[in-house]
């Protein structure tokens, strides 16, 4: 599976209402310029419309359809005027005219067209964000009645979340700052680390309730399945090591220097040259090398296992002997370096798949308390670099999955792999796919080594993998997983 999820958005800001009917606003392209400078520093890609016309708006939204990636993040944040129209939700352009209901609709982008965009994607999450209710002086000319004010219940398809700034038929505060009272509370707690959307929406919530002394309450519609941070911990990518030590492919032994002659060792791709190189490595030299050079050995010490030399295994796998009598700096160093080649090709590019035979007796180091520094670092890399995982490496989160099989004579046949109710069991390999009648090839594996691999699909540790079976299995039962299938988010 791709590591990488891309996001995106599409800000609207509307605030110079010259339509007829229509009413000046005072923060809206305030809060659409602050809300996309967040989102840029979280990843996204923008697509930006600040007072706009009606034309500017239906151009962005088409823009923003053909950028929305598979297995994305698509967001959608608008603030101005918006209104209810027959039950149907309409959000102004700077020229909409408001002199009837029939001008306004023509003239104004419907919110069901929107939501549209986002549920004919192939996006994995979907995110709308409406500061669209403010006080409409047209409404009184339309002699509406109360129910009608702001803007109308909405249904959230799959995968969605759609946030307003009040309650169906509320309106809004405009807000006597530079941003409006929900967008400003949005802004207060957007930054906060490792709170799903959900949580996050409940503070804001509770932010405006206090500024407009209950008067103004928010309110959400979700049928989002699995979860959706825009903070998870820091996002700050690597400053600790140089960038020749990141990007190691301009990395350039000195072979005057003991270090660089083990490095050099190692990219050998040679098991004869690679096992004594490594063996070279003592206490007293580590503890006299640059950490950049030892975040550089330690993604070469991993690379080297992967590849199945045996010196470099016994050395991940026996981590607290192997730097026995190393200072803690140094041993962090070469720990970063060994779980930052796991995710990260020789440019400091994500991997499109990650180095994972070592993964498992890696990641089995993050029960040493004495190396948590270390998973710290990976995981706000990955996070940083906007990694796609169900869950972030590092981390220490438990994944949940459900397995659906088929008893057959042979076994019982992986038929589904669910996460977050979704069946992620795909083929990933067309030759081995086959007709209802033909017989297919699958392979028998105990549930212990499924799981394994299973775990190694998902990229998480097996230890954090939790499994249930449907229907209940017998812990000797055979599983039998087809050929050219496993579990992937596409």
């Amino acid at each position: 599976m791709t590591l990488i999820r891309q996001r995106g958005a599409l800000v609207i800001g509307n605030a110079k209402y010259t339509g007829p009917n229509t009413k000046k606003l005072r923060n809206p392209v305030n809060d659409a310029t602050a809300i996309a400078t967040k989102l840029k520093r979280y990843g996204f890609s923008l697509t930006t419309v600040y007072d706009g016309s009606f034309v500017d708006m239906r151009t962005a939204l088409d823009n923003f359809r053909s950028m929305i990636q598979p297995q994305g993040v698509a967001l959608v944040f608008f603030a101005g005027h918006g209104i209810q129209i027959e039950g149907e939700n309409f959000i102004f352009a700077c020229d909409t005219d408001a002199s009837g209901e029939n001008q306004a609709k023509y003239s104004s982008l419907s919110l069901n067209q929107v939501i549209d965009v986002l549920d004919r994607s192939k996006a994995d999450t979907k995110i709308v964000i409406l500061d669209a209710c403010r006080e409409n002086p047209f409404e009184a000319a339309w002699h509406r009645s109360g129910s009608n004010r702001g803007l109308a219940s909405v249904f959230a398809p799959r995968g969605t979340i759609i946030a307003f700034a009040t309650s169906p038929g509320q309106i809004a505060a405009d807000g006597l700052s530079s941003n409006g009272v929900y967008t400003g509370a949005l802004l207060q707690h957007i930054d906060v680390p490792d709170i799903p959307i959900e949580t996050l929406f409940k503070r804001v919530r509770n932010t405006v309730a206090a500024d407009t002394g209950g008067k103004q309450v928010t309110w959400e519609h979700t049928s989002l399945a699995g979860d959706f941070y825009f903070n998870t911990s820091s996002a700050n990518i690597v400053t600790r090591y140089a960038s020749s030590s990141l990007s190691d492919n301009l990395f350039v032994p000195d072979p005057g220097k003991a270090s660089h002659q083990i490095i050099r060792g190692l990219k050998s791709i040679d098991w004869y040259i690679q096992n004594p190189a490594l063996d070279r490595l003592t206490p007293k030299l580590a503890n006299t090398v640059k950490d950049e050079t030892l975040f550089v050995l330690g993604r070469n010490i991993y690379q080297a296992a992967h590849g199945g030399a045996r010196s470099a295994e016994a050395f991940i796998r026996n981590l607290v002997g192997s730097t026995s009598g190393m200072k803690p700096e140094k041993i962090r160093a070469l720990l970063d370096g060994i779980l930052f080649e796991i995710f990260f090709n020789s440019k400091g590019e994500l991997r499109e798949e990650i180095k994972g035979n070592m993964f498992n007796d890696a990641f089995d180091l993050q029960k040493l308390p004495q190396f948590k520094d270390s998973f710290d670092f990976i995981a706000e890399t990955l996070v940083g670099a906007h990694a796609d995982f169900y869950r972030v490496p590092g981390k220490g989160h438990a994944l949940s999955v459900t397995v659906v099989t088929k008893a057959n004579k042979r076994g019982s046949l992986v038929t589904g792999v669910f996460i977050d109710t979704v069946d992620v069991l795909r083929l990933k390999d067309p030759e081995y796919a086959v007709e209802e009648d033909e017989p297919m090839l699958a392979r028998s594996l105990s549930q212990s080594d499924f799981e394994e691999e299973l775990a190694k699909e998902l990229i998480i540790p097996k230890r954090l993998l939790q499994v249930r079976y449907t229907p209940a299995l017998q812990p000797t039962d055979t599983i039998r997983y087809r050929y050219g299938w496993g579990v992937s988010k596409k």
